[in-house]
């Protein structure tokens, strides 16, 4: 007992992970799913076991988030949190007597294995690496093989290292801050409905990476093209006069770890929200995927995000706003989120990208998918994440009607893109 009380650890939140408590409300927390699905029935009993051996590994995400006087923080938890069951559907929402237990959850159901992060822990890259530790050590102990420690895998038996667990805003954070100037979007709407509505259309990688080739994108510019086509096309529905039309842009999440050199295992990922203004009248979509190609090559680069970064991290150091009791930076946290903060587009698009595994491990892993929840004020988010030779496109929301998937998949099949379309019922 003793050596627990040594080593447990507390941590102050990143710069990222402050607005997720204040802004959560009962009916909606920032939390989102990633999982995979092997070839054979998991053996909880076993999961257990492994979950026990992998939280050791990650004091910044095996935690409980706790309430001080001027900011929240994480506490490092003494034992893992037991398996629990799945849900009717997923991400349920993770309140503040949750949180206060523990802030993520590892979800059994047949061949799957889930885990669900409250946002303040970490982000989907950080997520990933932990699933894919957690996932080769039951392995292991199930079958007894050796997993090498690639691909994203940790050494469950070593320390985790210190850069793992640092605040990389308050590193990177440029010496000139950036505005928050922005237009809002339009928002869909809908039937509220009370269980979460998924989708997921599956599209072989090749035939999208080569699509992507053909107009000069990426995959995630391509797919990012094809959510505003279809935006654009429901706005016209919805709001006749082209003039009362609202800018069609989407949130796309960039993995700063592919621009500054940071190992860590916490939230570092900022935001790009290409917008196309369709008072301008009709767009193809090669114009749209060339829109949205030049507003990524513009804003996703070190020097231009050190800004955003700055401008978050300096209101992070204002002593006015370190000497505010938490009660009140809750207040104004949650009333800047609800004016600004995902009013400003009309929904996440998150593509975690390919999943690499060793050998090893893939043979018996069959799937990977990744699954937000739905923003606090638009009814819609989309996670995409690809395994072997399949891109898995999960479409979540809380209202009835399911235009937008049934738009989006028009979009693809327009540029020849096949989908197999899987949904909960909803």
């Amino acid at each position: 007992m003793s050596k627990h009380k040594r080593t447990l650890r507390w941590m102050r939140l990143d710069n990222a992970a402050k607005i997720y408590p204040a802004a959560r409300r009962r009916s909606w927390s920032n939390v989102f799913r990633l999982s995979v699905t092997l070839t054979e029935e998991v053996d909880a009993s076993v999961l257990q076991s492994a979950l026990e051996v992998t939280v050791r590994r990650f004091p910044s995400m095996a935690t409980r988030l706790r309430r001080g006087l001027f900011w929240y923080y994480l506490q490092e938890l003494e034992h893992a949190p037991k398996i629990l069951p799945e849900c009717s559907y997923p991400l349920t929402p993770m309140g503040a007597e949750e949180t206060r237990g523990c802030a993520f959850r590892v979800i059994v159901y047949h061949k799957r294995i889930a885990v669900e992060f409250f946002h303040s822990l970490t982000d989907g890259n950080g997520a990933l690496v932990f699933l894919k530790t957690l996932t080769a050590e039951y392995l292991q102990q199930k079958y007894g093989i050796t997993i090498p420690c690639s691909h994203g895998i940790l050494d469950r038996h070593a320390p985790a290292g210190e850069e793992e667990l640092e605040d990389s805003f308050l590193k990177y954070a440029g010496a000139v801050s950036a505005g928050r100037s922005e237009r809002t979007a339009w928002h869909l709407s809908g039937t509220p409905r009370e269980e979460l509505a998924l989708t997921c259309l599956q599209v072989q990688a090749k035939a999208l990476l080569d699509k992507a080739h053909e107009y000069g994108v990426s995959v995630t510019e391509f797919l990012t093209a094809a959510m505003m086509q279809a935006l654009l096309q429901m706005q016209e529905k919805a709001v006749p006069k082209i003039m009362r039309r609202k800018p069609i842009k989407v949130l796309v999440p960039v993995n700063l770890r592919k621009l500054f050199p940071s190992k860590t295992l916490r939230n570092f990922a900022l935001y790009v929200t290409p917008e196309l203004d369709p008072r301008l009248g009709q767009y193809s979509f090669a114009e749209i995927c060339k829109t949205v190609h030049h507003f990524m090559g513009a804003q996703v680069n070190a020097k231009q995000l050190s800004r955003v970064i700055a401008t978050n991290v300096g209101d992070e150091k204002s002593l006015a706003v370190k000497l505010l009791p938490l009660f009140i930076k809750n207040f104004v946290m949650r009333a800047v989120f609800d004016t600004v903060g995902e009013r400003k587009s009309c929904l996440t698009l998150s593509n975690l990208g390919m999943v690499q595994l060793p050998e090893e491990m893939a043979q018996f892993v069959d799937r990977v998918d990744f699954i937000l929840s739905p923003q606090a004020h638009a009814p819609h988010n989309c996670g995409v994440i690809s395994y072997g030779d399949t891109v898995n496109i999960n479409f979540i929301r809380n209202i009835e009607e399911s235009e937008l998937e049934l738009s989006f998949f028009r979009a693809l099949q327009e540029q020849g893109i096949t989908a197999t379309v899987q949904s909960n019922g909803g």
